[in-house]
């Protein structure tokens, strides 16, 4: 049997809670023609910022994926790689809502947190050391903390992160399993009347759902359904013409909690991507979207004992005591 890939550990540690970035030599025929130096290449490549570049090579901040520094000197050597610390945005927006950050649960394995709307967790797009990630593992001296799923930036709620490199596996494992019950509450218009939801007070929606990279918004297609999701509504509120409802994924597609409501012509309120695309729209803290990770449950893969754990957040659009119970 072949030998499977090799596994690239990263000779440069975690600093200030950020991961060095790994860049990869190309080997096509121009490239291996027109670079002599890996400085050349990355010169070239960061042009916009060819004076820090110098300064990190001066410095020996540039190293090769066996942790040799690299220096103006340095053979270009196609399909290496190299590493070196990126820095972070100038620009990064603030993000007040990061101190609301509550932690639920620590132990030598799990980290979990209770994470507030309009906080990344992890560093993508304008959002770098502003985010759950990033922020937990230079606070809490956890520089190999990673989270064991995803949690969208507009969403709050419970976030599962892993400790230790050794049990990452197990837990990210049980979530792309689906061995994970994951229970969201959002908040929605009240559903039409006399339609399957407003009589049953529950119903389950299946779709094809596919999200294409350059794509803001996942999106609905025919085929085979890879998406399903149980929409529950717990309460309603009449005079405002809005439900409390629960949401339980059994699958874990872009978006999916979102564009299945909003294909049951119930979009979450304040959501900027249904029924309208708002892609530039400014955050608004005082309107998030209306979209909590309540709880989640489920089998410890290491230890066999059940775990839950829950939000003490409420949503803002559903204060305590509003509305009625849902027959």
């Amino acid at each position: 049997m072949p030998p499977g890939p090799r596994k690239h550990v990263p000779p440069l540690p975690v600093r200030d809670g950020l991961n060095p970035t790994r860049l990869v030599l190309p080997h096509d025929a121009a490239s291996v023609a027109r670079y002599a130096t890996a400085a050349q290449y990355l010169l070239e490549r960061f042009a916009h910022d060819a004076a820090r570049l110098h300064e990190k090579l001066a410095a020996g901040e540039v190293v090769t994926g066996e942790g040799v520094v690299v220096d103006e000197a340095t053979p270009f050597e196609p399909r290496d790689f190299l590493y070196l610390y990126r820095d972070p945005p100038s620009d990064e927006p603030e993000v007040p809502a990061l101190a609301e950050l509550e932690v639920l649960h620590r132990d030598d394995d799990l980290l979990v947190v209770d994470k507030p709307h309009l906080v990344a967790t992890m560093p993508r797009g304008r959002w770098v050391t502003r985010t759950v990630l990033v922020h937990l593992r230079a606070t809490l001296d956890l520089p190999e903390l990673v989270p064991a799923h995803r949690l969208d930036r507009p969403t709050a709620g419970v976030l599962v992160l892993t400790v230790r490199p050794e049990v990452r596996g197990a837990y990210q494992t049980a979530f792309q399993d689906r061995a994970v019950r994951k229970v969201y509450e959002a908040v929605a218009p009240l559903p039409a009347s006399g339609s399957a939801l407003d009589r049953e007070g529950t119903t389950t929606v299946r779709s094809r759902i596919v999200k294409r990279r350059g794509v803001v918004r996942a999106q609905e297609e025919p085929g085979e359904p890879n998406a399903e999701s149980r929409v529950t509504l717990l309460a309603r509120d009449d005079a405002r013409g809005l439900g409390l409802y629960r949401l339980e994924p059994h699958t874990g597609k872009t978006h999916q909690l979102r564009l299945h409501m909003a294909s049951l012509g119930l979009p979450l309120l304040h959501d900027p991507f249904w029924p309208v695309l708002l892609e530039d729209a400014p955050d608004d803290p005082d309107r998030p979207l209306q979209l909590l990770a309540r709880s989640l449950a489920f089998v410890d893969p290491l230890s066999g004992e059940p775990r839950e754990f829950r939000s003490g957040r409420r949503l803002a659009a559903w204060p305590e005591g509003t509305g009625e119970i849902a027959r």
